[in-house]
Protein backbone atom coordinates (compact mmCIF):
# COMPACT_ATOMS: atom_id res chain seq x y z
CA UNK A 1 0.00 0.00 0.00
CA UNK A 2 1.33 3.46 -0.82
CA UNK A 3 0.84 5.95 1.25
CA UNK A 4 1.32 10.07 1.65
CA UNK A 5 4.11 11.19 4.23
CA UNK A 6 2.52 12.27 7.65
CA UNK A 7 4.70 13.28 10.31
CA UNK A 8 4.42 10.34 12.51
CA UNK A 9 6.52 8.30 10.16
CA UNK A 10 9.51 10.64 10.40
CA UNK A 11 11.58 8.13 12.24
CA UNK A 12 11.13 5.56 9.14
CA UNK A 13 11.93 8.09 6.97
CA UNK A 14 15.44 8.53 8.92
CA UNK A 15 15.60 4.94 8.95
CA UNK A 16 15.46 4.22 5.58
CA UNK A 17 17.78 7.98 4.05
CA UNK A 18 20.44 6.06 6.50
CA UNK A 19 19.62 2.67 5.08
CA UNK A 20 20.25 4.68 1.52
CA UNK A 21 23.41 6.16 2.89
CA UNK A 22 25.14 3.38 4.30
CA UNK A 23 24.68 1.43 1.14
CA UNK A 24 25.71 4.08 -0.97
CA UNK A 25 29.16 4.09 1.01
CA UNK A 26 29.53 0.38 0.41
CA UNK A 27 29.39 1.12 -3.44
CA UNK A 28 31.32 4.22 -3.72
CA UNK A 29 34.51 3.55 -4.80
CA UNK A 30 35.76 7.12 -4.80
CA UNK A 31 35.26 6.87 -1.26
CA UNK A 32 33.49 10.35 -1.01
CA UNK A 33 30.76 9.76 0.50
CA UNK A 34 30.07 9.85 4.32
CA UNK A 35 27.44 9.26 7.07
CA UNK A 36 28.31 12.95 9.10
CA UNK A 37 26.87 12.31 12.61
CA UNK A 38 24.30 14.97 12.08
CA UNK A 39 23.10 13.15 9.19
CA UNK A 40 20.17 11.14 10.68
CA UNK A 41 19.05 14.14 12.43
CA UNK A 42 18.99 16.43 9.52
CA UNK A 43 18.86 14.91 6.60
CA UNK A 44 15.24 14.42 6.49
CA UNK A 45 13.96 17.30 7.57
CA UNK A 46 16.25 19.14 4.43
CA UNK A 47 14.38 16.74 2.31
CA UNK A 48 10.95 17.54 3.35
CA UNK A 49 11.56 21.52 3.57
CA UNK A 50 12.98 20.96 -0.09
CA UNK A 51 9.55 19.48 -0.75
CA UNK A 52 7.70 22.27 0.95
CA UNK A 53 9.27 24.35 -0.74
CA UNK A 54 9.02 23.17 -4.22
CA UNK A 55 5.61 21.65 -4.78
CA UNK A 56 7.09 17.97 -3.72
CA UNK A 57 5.21 14.95 -2.65
CA UNK A 58 6.63 12.43 -0.23
CA UNK A 59 4.96 8.81 -0.68
CA UNK A 60 5.61 5.81 2.08
CA UNK A 61 5.57 2.21 0.53
CA UNK A 62 3.85 -0.38 3.66
CA UNK A 63 4.10 -3.49 4.06
CA UNK A 64 2.39 -5.36 7.27
CA UNK A 65 1.87 -1.82 8.82
CA UNK A 66 5.29 -0.95 8.53
CA UNK A 67 7.28 1.36 6.12
CA UNK A 68 9.44 -0.07 4.17
CA UNK A 69 9.95 2.46 1.23
CA UNK A 70 10.06 5.98 0.05
CA UNK A 71 9.84 8.19 -2.89
CA UNK A 72 10.56 12.03 -2.58
CA UNK A 73 9.93 14.25 -5.76
CA UNK A 74 9.20 18.16 -6.47
CA UNK A 75 8.34 20.20 -9.06
CA UNK A 76 11.73 21.34 -10.63
CA UNK A 77 12.74 24.73 -10.43
CA UNK A 78 14.69 26.86 -13.52
CA UNK A 79 16.91 29.53 -12.97
CA UNK A 80 16.87 32.59 -15.64
CA UNK A 81 20.35 31.81 -17.39
CA UNK A 82 18.47 28.02 -17.84
CA UNK A 83 16.09 29.64 -20.70
CA UNK A 84 19.11 31.14 -23.01
CA UNK A 85 19.49 27.35 -24.03
CA UNK A 86 17.20 25.19 -23.06
CA UNK A 87 13.19 24.89 -23.61
CA UNK A 88 12.73 24.21 -19.58
CA UNK A 89 9.43 22.15 -19.62
CA UNK A 90 7.53 22.12 -16.77
CA UNK A 91 9.19 18.42 -15.05
CA UNK A 92 9.61 16.43 -12.22
CA UNK A 93 12.31 15.52 -10.32
CA UNK A 94 12.64 12.21 -8.15
CA UNK A 95 15.06 13.39 -5.34
CA UNK A 96 14.85 9.89 -3.21
CA UNK A 97 13.93 6.01 -4.07
CA UNK A 98 14.68 3.90 -1.65
CA UNK A 99 13.11 0.26 -0.67
CA UNK A 100 14.66 -0.97 2.75
CA UNK A 101 16.70 -4.18 1.19
CA UNK A 102 14.70 -6.51 3.06
CA UNK A 103 11.58 -5.44 1.07
CA UNK A 104 13.31 -5.87 -2.56
CA UNK A 105 11.64 -7.74 -4.98
CA UNK A 106 8.01 -6.69 -4.49
CA UNK A 107 7.40 -3.91 -7.25
CA UNK A 108 7.09 -1.30 -4.33
CA UNK A 109 9.68 0.92 -6.40
CA UNK A 110 7.49 0.66 -9.74
CA UNK A 111 4.60 1.25 -6.79
CA UNK A 112 6.28 4.16 -5.87
CA UNK A 113 7.01 5.67 -9.13
CA UNK A 114 4.10 5.47 -10.26
CA UNK A 115 2.34 7.13 -7.62
CA UNK A 116 4.87 9.70 -8.05
CA UNK A 117 4.32 10.24 -12.08
CA UNK A 118 0.39 10.28 -11.20
CA UNK A 119 1.25 13.76 -8.92
CA UNK A 120 3.42 14.63 -11.89
CA UNK A 121 0.81 14.37 -14.12
CA UNK A 122 -1.42 16.23 -12.03
CA UNK A 123 0.66 18.96 -11.97
CA UNK A 124 0.97 19.29 -15.70
CA UNK A 125 4.90 18.06 -15.97
CA UNK A 126 6.01 16.98 -19.26
CA UNK A 127 8.87 15.13 -17.86
CA UNK A 128 10.60 13.31 -14.58
CA UNK A 129 14.31 13.15 -14.16
CA UNK A 130 15.92 11.67 -11.35
CA UNK A 131 20.17 11.25 -10.77
CA UNK A 132 21.06 8.41 -10.12
CA UNK A 133 24.86 7.32 -8.35
CA UNK A 134 26.98 5.98 -10.89
CA UNK A 135 28.02 3.04 -9.30
CA UNK A 136 24.36 1.81 -8.34
CA UNK A 137 23.86 -0.37 -11.32
CA UNK A 138 20.94 -2.15 -9.72
CA UNK A 139 19.06 1.44 -9.73
CA UNK A 140 20.54 2.14 -13.33
CA UNK A 141 18.94 -1.32 -14.41
CA UNK A 142 15.56 -0.18 -12.38
CA UNK A 143 15.27 3.11 -13.88
CA UNK A 144 16.19 2.11 -17.21
CA UNK A 145 13.39 -0.91 -17.07
CA UNK A 146 10.91 2.17 -15.92
CA UNK A 147 11.72 3.50 -19.09
CA UNK A 148 14.53 6.42 -18.25
CA UNK A 149 17.42 7.00 -20.42
CA UNK A 150 20.68 8.69 -19.78
CA UNK A 151 20.50 12.19 -20.94
CA UNK A 152 23.87 13.97 -19.28
CA UNK A 153 26.73 12.16 -17.70
CA UNK A 154 28.91 14.03 -14.93
CA UNK A 155 32.10 12.83 -15.63
CA UNK A 156 35.75 13.19 -13.13
CA UNK A 157 38.94 12.85 -12.49
CA UNK A 158 41.14 12.95 -9.27
CA UNK A 159 43.95 15.39 -9.98
CA UNK A 160 47.07 14.95 -7.64
CA UNK A 161 49.54 17.74 -8.07
CA UNK A 162 53.29 16.00 -8.29
CA UNK A 163 51.15 13.37 -10.13
CA UNK A 164 51.12 12.30 -14.00
CA UNK A 165 47.30 12.44 -14.57
CA UNK A 166 46.36 9.90 -17.62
Amino acid sequence: MIVEYEEKYLENVRDLLVELEEYILEIDHDHLDQLHPDYREKMALYDLKELEKNEGKCFLAMDEGKVVGLIMGMIRSYEEQDYLDYTCPKSGIITELIISKKSRGKALGKQLMTKMEEYFLQKDCEYMFVDVFAYNNQAIKFYEHEGYHTRMQTMMKKIVEGEENV
